[in-house]
């Protein structure tokens, strides 16, 4: 069996296709409801909106019966209904608008939306300015979110699950603020329901937020410079959080403040003078609003007294708000993962003489024919997608940078499930092969791999939504193959390739072809 062609049905390169359906500015509508007719629709017909794709009944808040809730005592209340004056952002949108509740372990989704609030371009992409409880309320609202390279376009009713006329799941701490609720039941439409927000990663609201580029980092050893890294991330308006470790009990208060198997969103990263020494601080934001580090440069710390007054007056806080500073060195010590979200993969490499070119490819892994599972199935792992690509050699000016990294491959499974707790996510990894240069016109068979192991490779396989990794490639020409681990297991996938090239060289997408 030949391997796949380049006309494959199934597979595309987004990077060149001129349809803009699913973008920012034709996001798809979401279950086919389109915003801007519901809302005149209630205008004219003077009523206001209910959600019959999302009702305000038990079935949108626990349909599995996974939270500990008596649904019973909810109450869907729309904020008029809660307070007098409602509003849907008060002085601006802020991380400290809003603490997690406790009926939903949602962090990591909060934690992403800490970091949202320091990108207004970004809030507004999400939260579209054309809405308020005043002009032209109709009781509907609307929300993007990018899902697996598409931008959708959220409707939802403004009725709210609450207890006792209080909010049930996430808290505004500005009692008439409404954006925080708002925001998170557009999420749960999307997820299928509140409890299908329960438990997950970091970086899957981070990229549903952007749709950008992700970078992962394992703290344990940090193979790069991680506080630069972070430096040119938090100046080129990314995104950032992290992951505590996990202990035995769920969400521990360890005695030093850190929460176990927690998210975290990272707010700031800055370099202070302390006895005439450089200290590298990173700034932490626990969602729920409350329990903060105690260590070394925290709130109380008399290492704050040794810095300039300039310095302790810009950074310092006492408030016990959930966040805190630490060091560089305490944040690896005491964080199992930091990941990095940008529009952008600019901030990968912050030398003015390279640039970063991006690729993304939608395909599919087909039992039986293009399912191949991984390299320990040598007979069938050829007949997996196969991407060739080409390395080209740096000049020195920009080879020289800051970041010796210069390929980044990304690799996301798509889903087609309503219920996100429902989908079952394959392990899932991705190979990269050196290509000899009398090979290069060769169909790629079971022989080629066979005969030679990987350069690179994802790492261990693991039932994640997305993979990524970032290292570095010698000049020449490369073959990815993306998997899943078993053959057979069938699969939508988009895989990504950002790659750094000469400014002055070359502004194309890189060179790139499908086997």
């Amino acid at each position: 069996m030949p391997p796949p062609r380049l006309n494959h049905p199934n597979l595309r390169n987004e990077s060149t296709t001129k349809d803009k359906t699913g973008t920012l500015d034709v996001p798809l509508k979401f279950l086919d409801q389109d915003y801007q007719e519901l809302q005149k629709s209630c205008i004219t017909n003077k009523m206001r909106f209910v959600d019959d794709k999302f009702p305000p009944d038990s079935s949108s808040i626990d349909p599995q019966k996974k939270l500990k809730m008596d649904l019973g005592q909810i109450k869907w209340l729309r904020p008029s209904n809660i307070v007098s004056d409602p509003q849907l952002i008060v002085q601006g949108a802020s991380r400290f608008d809003y603490s997690q509740g406790s009926y939903l372990g949602n962090c990591w989704f909060l934690a992403s939306v800490g970091a949202l609030t320091f990108q207004k371009d970004i809030m507004d992409q999400i939260m579209p300015a054309d809405q308020s409880f005043a002009k032209d309320y109709a009781g509907i609202f609307h929300f993007r979110f990018w899902r697996f390279g598409k931008w959708i376009d959220v409707v939802i009713d403004d009725k709210l699950p609450t207890i006792n006329g209080k909010l049930v799941f996430v808290l505004s701490k500005t009692s008439n603020e409404f954006w925080p609720a708002l925001l998170e039941k557009a999420y749960a439409k999307v997820c299928g329901s509140y409890a299908d927000m329960d438990a997950g990663r970091v970086s899957e609201a981070l990229l549903d937020f952007t749709g950008g580029i992700h970078v992962c980092i394992e703290l344990e050893k940090p193979a790069i410079d991680l506080w630069n890294l972070m430096d040119r991330a938090a100046k080129s308006k990314a995104l950032m959080a992290c992951g505590s470790h996990q202990g035995e009990k769920s969400e521990n208060v360890l005695p030093n403040g850190i929460v176990q198997g927690h998210a975290y969103t990272v707010t700031g990263v800055f370099k202070v003078t302390c006895q005439e020494k450089p200290v590298r601080l990173v700034r932490v934001l626990n969602p729920w609003g409350r329990d903060e580090w105690n260590g070394a440069w925290s709130d109380k710390s008399p290492l704050w007294n040794k810095v300039s007054e300039k310095e302790r007056t810009k950074c310092r806080s006492l408030a016990n708000d959930g966040e805190f500073w630490m060091s560089m060195e305490d944040f690896t010590k005491n964080f199992e993962d930091t990941d990095i979200c940008c529009l952008r993969p600019d901030f990968l490499d912050s030398s003015s003489k390279c640039i970063w070119t991006t690729t993304h490819y939608n395909g599919i892994w087909e039992s039986g024919t293009t399912a191949g599972g991984c390299i320990n199935n040598k007979d069938s792992f050829w007949t997996n997608p196969q991407f060739w690509m080409r390395i080209e050699e740096l000049d020195e000016e920009c080879a020289s940078g800051q970041c010796p990294e210069n390929i980044l491959v990304s690799l996301m499974q798509i889903h087609e499930n309503r219920y996100r707790s429902l989908v079952s996510n394959y392990s899932i990894g991705f190979n990269v092969y050196l290509i000899p240069p009398e090979m290069k016109d060769e169909k790629f068979s079971a022989k080629f791999f066979y005969r030679r192991n990987s350069v690179e490779d994802s790492g261990n396989f693991i039932n994640t939504r997305h993979v990524m990794k970032f290292f570095k490639l010698e000049p020449g020409e490369y073959l990815i193959v993306p998997s899943t681990f078993h053959p057979n297991e069938c699969a939508k996938f988009m895989l990504s390739i950002f790659t750094k090239t000469e400014s002055h060289r070359r502004k194309n997408k890189p060179a790139m072809t499908y086997v």
